[in-house]
């Protein structure tokens, strides 16, 4: 390199004395330089003849530069294609320190780097859902069923698990990308998740697997649902960390798939869905289980409990889901939308009405309970001003809800329990004076006075601590009368605490120094006289049906046997309790 250079610089200078002589600005390099200066140098250097032919030596030196050039390149790439063949990839790789091929300068030691190009992996075809359901053969799943049913006969949770890994398998291959489960279930309405996913499962494979999970232990089921509902919910933790973005989420390859979780948690809930009351306690109070964004799972859930039986549907969105409609802080416009479409979706179910009606008592516990029928009226008849747009659907679902709450046998003990605790709650709502739930709570608290005798004595222990209800109860029964006396098995009880009210009312008066309460105890007089004027008219008219009854029944009884003596008359007459109606 030392010579080169020399030879370089021996040029350079020939041109420089060239451009001088002939200020040729064509060939050459063009320079500025002094005279004085250049005499001085010329003494110095050697006579330009010693350089006659500059483009023959000049050619060669760079030609040697170029071959050497030539020659690094060349044994790069040879070693180059070594390391491919080695590392069983091809392509060329580059040199550290090279670009386009033009060397940038000699790394020390004379080392030179490779690097090594990484072989691209094949892609793994895409496998769909319905794909991979299409695959599950019946009869294979016949026969798989069937040896571990042997095998773990008394081991009811190896075989649920063994069951959960062979649909596992059978959908090893449908990726995330096409079974987006999250994104689906928070972007669908209730109507379209209720299918996800058994809409891919044929008819041959859901019968076969529903039949063997009936024949298994209703405990090992319950654990085999919470177990399938913590894989879903421990995947969406997984989601909603990656969606948040704060810190990167290094999701672990799960050996589950999340497709077979839910098509086998779907298949349990339909064929046993009283499974998921068992579990509401510990739905309810454990917080994995809560949480806005796990509603659209508890939703999906409950709907595939529907599918097997409404009335567990029901009970599950009465007990779990309601309560949440009445907290401003644990329900948003969109929850609140998703829990109405689920009850709506329910109650518009051919003959549901007939059916929830029927189940409104399930193993002595009532679907619609005296506090859910509370939130229900509520959130049916608020005040003007807090009226939403959710009113209206709760407006058009409460009549069949109301019918699921008050159905039952009329004098029963769990009828009488019932009545009795609709009514304490009855009568604090109809003395609130927002008028379209005053006017509905004393509707449902006459009912309860016409199904349970007992709650007239309640009324009457209520009396003075809920004055304004009082008022507006008296007042719709003296406006009804003639329809409400009907609905009473007797008139007895109601003409006590009448009476027991008159009293107090009087008391009152006379003591009594707010005006408010003193115009409140006059109106309550007033309706309490009206109605002991009606009940005491009711009273001799039925004394006039029941003597004319007597009359034909002792002239029939007189064509029939004329040996009937007046002592016999008369028992009958105290045994139907004649005498004293006559008195």
């Amino acid at each position: 390199m030392d010579e080169n250079s020399e030879a370089i610089e021996a040029i350079l200078r020939g041109e420089e004395e060239s451009s001088k002589i002939k200020n040729d600005d064509e060939y050459g390099w063009k320079t500025v330089s002094y005279q004085k200066r250049n005499n001085r140098k010329q003494s110095t250097k050697p006579p330009p003849e010693a350089f006659s032919d500059p483009q023959k030596v000049s050619h060669d030196v760079f030609q040697s530069i170029e071959q050497q050039s030539e020659d690094r390149r060349r044994r790069l790439l040879e070693a180059q294609r070594e390391a491919a063949v080695a590392a069983g990839g091809g392509g060329e790789a580059k040199l550290d320190g090279e670009d386009d091929g033009e060397d940038n300068g000699e790394n020390v030691g004379g080392a030179e780097e490779v690097k090594k190009v990484k072989a691209k992996k094949p892609k793994k075809p895409k496998v769909t859902v319905a794909e991979a359901a299409a695959r599950i053969d019946d009869s294979d799943l016949s026969d798989f069923l069937a040896d571990i049913t042997v095998s773990y006969e008394s081991q009811q949770d190896i075989l649920l698990m063994r069951f959960a890994d062979y649909f596992g398998r059978a959908f090893a291959s449908v990726g995330a990308s096409q079974f987006p489960w999250a994104k689906t279930l928070k972007e669908s309405t209730v109507a379209k998740m209720i299918d996800i996913p058994l809409s891919h499962i044929s008819e041959a494979i859901y019968k076969t697997s529903t039949d063997w999970l009936n024949n298994r232990s209703f405990e090992a089921l319950g654990s085999f649902v919470l177990w399938s509902m913590d894989s879903i919910l421990a995947d969406l933790a997984i989601h909603h960390g990656a969606a948040k973005g704060s810190k990167k989420v290094v999701q672990q390859s799960s050996t589950k798939s999340q497709v077979a979780i839910f098509v086998v948690l779907a298949m349990t809930l339909r064929r046993k869905p009283d499974v998921l009351i068992s579990l509401l306690p510990i739905i309810k109070e454990n917080p994995k289980y809560q949480g806005q964004d796990k509603l659209p799972v508890t939703i999906w859930v409950i709907t595939q409990a529907c599918q097997g039986d409404l009335v567990v549907g029901l009970f599950m969105w009465v007990h779990y889901l309601l309560p949440m409609l009445s907290s401003k802080s644990s329900c948003n416009p969109q929850s609140r939308d998703l829990i109405l479409q689920l009850v709506e979706r329910i109650l518009s179910t051919p003959k549901a009405s007939r059916i929830l009606v029927n189940g409104a008592v399930r193993k002595g516990e009532r679907i619609v309970p005296p506090s859910a029928l509370e939130l229900l009226v509520r959130a049916t008849f608020p005040a003007p001003s807090a009226r939403v747009k959710a009113t209206e659907r709760f407006e058009a679902v409460y009549p069949t809800l109301k019918a699921i709450a008050l159905a039952g046998s009329t004098g029963s003990k769990g009828m009488k329990q019932t009545t009795q605790q609709i009514l304490q709650f009855a009568v604090k709502a109809a003395g609130e004076g927002v008028a379209d739930l005053s006017r509905e709570a004393s509707t449902i608290f006459i009912w309860c006075l016409t199904q349970n005798l007992d709650c007239y004595k309640q009324w009457d222990d209520l009396y003075l601590d809920n004055l304004e209800a009082s008022v507006v109860v008296l007042r719709k029964l003296a406006a009804e009368w003639k329809e409400q006396s009907l609905n009473h098995f007797s008139l007895e009880p109601v003409k006590v605490a009448l009476t027991s009210f008159k009293k107090k009312n009087e008391k009152a008066l006379a003591t009594e120094e707010d005006a408010t309460r003193l115009a409140s105890f006059k109106e309550a007089q007033k309706h309490c006289n009206v109605l002991l004027g009606r009940l005491s008219s009711s009273h001799g008219c039925m004394k006039g049906m029941v003597l004319v009854s007597v009359a034909l029944a002792v002239g029939a009884a007189a064509v029939v046997s004329q040996n009937m003596q007046s002592s016999e008359l008369k028992k009958v007459l105290v045994d139907f309790d004649f005498l004293n109606l006559m008195s």
